[in-house]
């Protein structure tokens, strides 16, 4: 079977998608599959293009066993509605005339968010008049209005109403929560239309690391208990409670509480300078740190914080991040609702906190020191039910009976 993947974000890019996007598709490559993945030149979150990448109108590499072609786009970071919608309108142009040129293709998947990826995939089917898979990571652009990003709109207006028309143009949805399904079938999707492929983790790549302390001596945190936050920097992310909850510690002269932000991301320039305008030196910036180097910077951290703001819609989200902090049992602040909290206490991995709430999050670090890291557990529970082997061939089927393949090689 030959699957062409649309995709905004690709490795080297380290986030969600590229990383969902990357461990399912190299996967299929393994299992026998042809996989094409049409992306841009790497450049988030900045808009800065990666060294040895050059924004081309096509460029082909093979990764993994994967066919990878980069095309052109209007780069822009990741603030600025405008030139971010630039940016993805671009895309859809660009990665649509390169699909056409990808000949045999039996089913054609496109990953949203972003918006315009899914309905390039939307086009592609209509051009190529192949099986169309969509997968659903956020709900678009419903979530843009929850963040404040823009407010209700005739513009939004057609935006949901275009939001509908790709959720009818599409063969089959996978969507990566169950909070997420039923939100899509509000909309009027059938529900069995559409199917829950969660992310996971492939275990073996994280694995604690044993000496950790050039780590923190790194981030000035030698002797202190670390709370982190690791990913990425948005406005959805409610950091401010970071903040809030270390200026808590300092008028209560404790200084024995480190707080990390690892990663980057739009809002991170408002947090930092937020940050040095109230003194808090408790609270270190890592910036983006490579993906390899995560497994060492997670098992320094006492506890690591996950959170979103507490609005209804994010209670939908199941952050893709909760797996790989399981995976390496580090006891996790759960600053998130639903479906997300559920895994995180089953698996004895984590207390809830009250988004937005900077008393709630010191309460659970002080539930955490009292309690120790070896009182919180994880990894056999996303081993047995979140494996990304698992996961991927899930989906696989889901591609193969949407193509009518039902029997790969």
């Amino acid at each position: 079977m030959h699957i062409l993947f649309l995709s905004h974000y690709f490795p080297p890019e380290v986030n969600a998608p590229a990383t969902r996007t990357y461990e399912h598709c190299r996967r299929w490559a393994a299992a026998g599959h042809k996989v094409t993945v049409i992306t841009c030149a790497p450049n988030c979150p900045d808009g800065v293009v990666y060294k040895g990448y050059k924004n081309r109108w096509r460029r082909e590499e093979t990764v993994d066993g994967i066919k990878v072609i980069r095309v052109w786009t209007f780069i822009a970071s990741n603030k600025g509605f405008f030139r971010r919608t630039a940016n993805y309108l671009s895309y859809m142009v660009s990665s649509t005339l390169a699909a056409l040129m990808v000949r045999k293709v039996d089913v054609i998947v496109a990953t949203s968010p972003q918006f315009f990826c899914g309905w390039a995939g939307v086009l592609c089917k209509r051009l190529k008049r192949r099986p169309f898979v969509l997968e659903i990571r956020d709900i678009w652009p419903e979530s843009i209005v929850t963040v404040g990003a823009m407010k209700k709109s005739p513009v939004i207006s057609f935006l949901e109403r275009l939001e509908k028309k790709m959720y009818g143009a599409a063969g089959h949805i996978v969507a990566v929560g169950e909070g997420y399904k039923v939100r899509i079938c509000s909309r009027g999707v059938d529900p069995a239309k559409v199917s829950v492929v969660t992310n996971g983790v492939d275990v073996k790549e994280f694995t604690r690391v044993a000496d950790t302390a050039s780590v923190k001596k790194e981030f000035r945190s030698q002797g202190k208990f670390v709370c982190a936050y690791i990913g990425t920097i948005g406005m959805a992310h409610g950091l401010e409670v970071v903040l809030d909850s270390a200026e808590r510690y300092k008028k209560d002269g404790n200084n024995n509480i480190m707080f990390w932000i690892v990663g980057d991301g739009a809002h991170r320039e408002k947090l930092e300078k937020s940050a040095q305008e109230r003194g808090l030196t408790s609270v270190v910036f890592t910036g983006r740190q490579p993906r390899a180097r995560m497994p060492a910077i997670i098992s320094a951290c006492d506890a690591c914080l996950v959170h979103l703001h507490g609005t209804e819609l994010f209670g939908s989200v199941i952050p893709s991040k909760i797996f790989e902090l399981m995976a390496m049992n580090v006891p996790i602040i759960m600053g998130v609702r639903g479906q997300a909290l559920q895994f995180v206490l089953e698996a004895g991995a984590g207390v809830a906190m009250e988004p937005d709430s900077a008393e709630s999050l010191a309460s659970c670090i002080e539930i955490v020191r009292t309690r120790g890291r070896q009182a919180f557990s994880g990894r056999d529970y996303v081993a047995k039910n979140f494996d990304r082997n698992v996961l991927a061939m899930r989906m696989l089927g889901i591609l193969k009976e949407s193509s009518g393949q039902k029997n790969g090689p």
